[in-house]
């Protein structure tokens, strides 16, 4: 064996596993492995599933039967047996009981299980989930609004039970998600899960690029992995279960996303496809969007989870008063938002807090050193300017104002360094900078009434709505049963003309074996005339042994000629044609030569058919008179089969019309209780509103005496106060 541990070591390529997973009973030391049966591509290769540091292969187990997916590893992972270990041991201690569904798939680490050349490495064997992807399941069905929404409720659901557990999968993408026959969701590819007995180690990979955070590092490894992804997925889901053509328009065919790319994570402003979903007249479409777009800049850390997004329901006795912050927490009054959404949400229940009590001083007090020293650099100011105008210093900068402005600056300063100054500007810089972080209140309550009534109009639309689909529902399961009997006389009547046309198919089989028999007895003779033995007229032993160095010895290696000309010689010559069609040019064999060639084989050909069978055998005609008594009794059989394929039909009709009205009667309750709640969420606006208006009104009366008492304490009056003392 080669080296053990780190990266030196090197891991075998998906095509070398492939080769040696045609010997299992050689390659694998595991018991259960030990000469299963891979699944093979077309060429009888084990089929390889590829990814980024490994292949997946399916295998069957000859002592179990049972199938498993087995991972060879392509290149090392630190502390890989370690992080397998740790994460086998805490999903093994899920109870199934508790987990919304069946999502986590068994699986063991094996060391040392597989022998590639002269190396054993290490594999994982996980059970085989009979699933497909999340996009392929899309493909099939996203034209089911109610099977694509149900699908993103589990997906919630499924969200929730990593994040009760403490878990993040790393990776949550399209690939890695399958859709069980019952609709329910498996996760597979556990390589970069998180567990809490890895905490303190570093991340082995940074998921699919079009479900991740653009601020997502490689060393960021935690329970909050998942949560920019799972917000991508479950607003796909969404989008699709509101819209289904959205499906088509975002999605590309074979396309390594569901509607989003990390393009339009990294520039939502230039994304067309983020813009739509934007947009989307479906509040809970456009909200998720937005939610997704304010995620892409946020840190991992700071993310909120899914759940916040479909919060679980409380029992109405149960009051929230932890206020601890964090990043799973919900604000009270916030309406289950993030906390690093609920500091811009006021909360009705707290009281309007009144307007700071000012007083600046609007008149200065006590004379200070300073004051007297401007009080004596103005008297001294204004003798230097009469002494300039004496002395003709008037042809300087600025004449003989150079000392008045002097003394206007020491004025300033003197002002400025004065108690009764600095307290007034500091007072209303408090308050205009308080008065600035409120709304403006004739702008809050215009926003007011408009969502109130976009929410009255949606509400009534909505009221008016739900008779409507209850109406479309019973039109589509009355559509749906003609269907179900134009499809059941349909397939009736194709039935019934394959049954009549049996004796019909029967006659043409008969000819068509005679018409085969007689051929092979025709080709049978032609293959026994050796041309060197029978040769045609013209034909010598050397041109006989040139034909049959060239491929043709008998009558059956060819069907005739074709002429040809020779433009250097001006003549014609001749090219004979295989029982392949291929064309040969024989040296010596000219137009004259083949035309004998074609005339023997066309009385050969005579005399053959003229003693070919003209029946077929009693044994032949058995077969084929079975075979049509098969397809016979096969059409007879599905001819019954189709009334009952019908009242099934009817039956899962009849069964989807009550759900779609036990749906709509749940979907209309949950949009009445949202409607309360939206309308209780007003009116806390609505008293947030009066008391940010009084408050803004106070502040706006404050600042203005605040601004009266700052003029009060001007230039002109400094200078007073400096030689009256008021």
């Amino acid at each position: 064996m080669g080296p053990a541990t780190g990266s030196q070591r090197r891991f075998p390529s998906g095509a070398e596993y492939a080769e040696a997973l045609q010997h299992t009973q050689l390659c694998f030391h595991h018991p259960e492995l030990k000469g299963a049966r891979p699944e093979l591509t077309g060429l009888g290769l084990p089929r390889p599933i590829s990814g980024a540091f490994a292949s997946v292969f399916s295998l069957t187990s000859p002592t179990s039967g049972r199938r498993y997916a087995v991972k060879c590893f392509t290149r090392h992972v630190p502390e890989q047996e370690r992080r397998y270990e740790a994460i086998s041991s805490r999903l093994a201690l899920l109870d199934p009981a508790e987990l919304s569904q069946p999502w986590n798939l068994g699986f063991e680490y094996l060391p040392d299980a597989i022998s590639v050349g002269r190396e054993r490495y290490p594999v994982l064997k996980m059970e085989w989930a009979e699933a497909v992807t999340l996009s392929s399941w899309l493909d099939d069905n996203h034209a089911d609004r109610i099977a694509v929404d149900r699908l993103a409720d589990r997906f919630e659901e499924l969200t929730r039970d990593l994040a009760d557990h403490q878990i993040a999968h790393g990776d949550l993408q399209h690939g890695n998600l399958l859709v069980a026959s019952d609709d329910t969701l498996r996760l597979v590819d556990y390589d970069g899960m998180y567990v809490p007995a890895l905490a303190g180690l570093g991340g082995t990979e940074r998921g699919h690029r079009n479900y991740q955070s653009p601020l997502r590092g490689n060393d960021d490894f935690g329970v909050d992995l998942d949560r920019f992804s799972t917000w991508v997925i479950f607003l796909s889901l969404k989008a699709i279960a509101s819209e289904p053509a959205l499906w088509s328009r975002l999605h590309e065919p074979s396309g390594e996303f569901l509607l989003l790319t990390e393009e339009d994570f990294t520039s939502p402003a230039e994304s067309a496809r983020l813009q739509t979903l934007l947009t989307h007249p479906d509040r809970m479409v456009s909200g998720l969007a937005d939610q997704v777009r304010t995620l892409a800049c946020q840190p991992l850390d700071m993310l909120p989870p899914l759940t916040l997004a479909v919060p679980r329901q409380r029992p109405a006795a149960t009051v929230i008063t932890d206020t601890t912050a964090h990043s799973g927490a919900t604000a009270p009054g916030a309406g289950g938002l993030p906390d690093w959404m609920a500091g811009h949400i006021t909360s009705a229940a707290s009281p309007p807090q009144p307007a700071p009590s000012v007083a600046p001083p609007d008149r200065f007090q006590v004379r200070t050193p300073l004051d007297v020293a401007v009080a004596v650099v103005w008297p001294l100011m204004l003798a230097v300017t009469v002494l300039a105008l004496f002395v003709s210093l008037s042809t300087a900068p600025f004449g003989p104002a150079v000392p008045v402005l002097a003394a206007v600056a020491f004025s300033v300063f003197g002002r400025a360094r004065r108690t009764e100054w600095t307290q007034a500007r500091a007072v209303l810089s408090e308050l205009t900078a308080e008065l600035g972080q409120l709304d403006d209140p004739l702008k809050a309550e215009g926003k007011l009434r408009k969502d109130r009534a976009k929410f009255d109009a949606a509400e009534t639309k909505r009221t008016a709505d739900h008779p409507r689909a209850q109406s479309k529902l019973t039109a589509s399961y009355q559509a749906e049963l003609q269907q179900i009997e134009k499809r059941r006389i349909r397939k009736r009547q194709e039935l019934d003309k394959k049954i009549a046309g049996l004796s019909a198919e029967r006659g043409k089989a008969l000819r068509t074996a005679l018409a085969a028999r007689q051929s092979a007895y025709v080709r049978d003779r032609l293959g026994g005339q050796l041309i060197a033995r029978n040769p045609p007229y013209g034909i010598g032993p050397k041109l006989a042994a040139r034909l049959a160095a060239a491929g043709v010895r008998t009558a059956a290696d060819f069907t005739g000629y074709r002429t040809v000309q020779n433009a250097q010689y001006n003549s014609v010559g001749a090219e004979l044609v295989l029982s392949n069609g291929r064309r040969i040019d024989v040296q010596g064999i000219g137009e004259a030569k083949a035309i004998a060639l074609d005339v023997w084989r066309r009385q050969l050909v005579a005399a053959a058919e003229a003693d070919q069978p003209t029946a077929l055998t009693a044994q032949e005609r058995q077969s084929i008179d079975q075979g049509i008594e098969v397809r016979r009794t096969r059409l007879t059989t599905e001819l019954r089969s189709v009334d009952a394929a019908a009242e099934a039909a009817r039956t899962k009709a009849q069964q989807e019309l009550e759900d779609g009205q036990a749906r709509l009667t749940q979907e209309n309750a949950l949009a009445d209780e949202r409607a309360r709640r939206q309308r209780k969420e007003f009116s806390r606006r609505a008293v947030t509103l009066q008391q940010n208006s009084a408050r803004h009104a106070a502040l706006s009366s404050a600042a203005e005496t605040a601004e009266a008492h700052r003029r009060r304490l001007s230039l002109v009056r400094y200078l007073r106060f400096l030689y009256t003392g008021r």
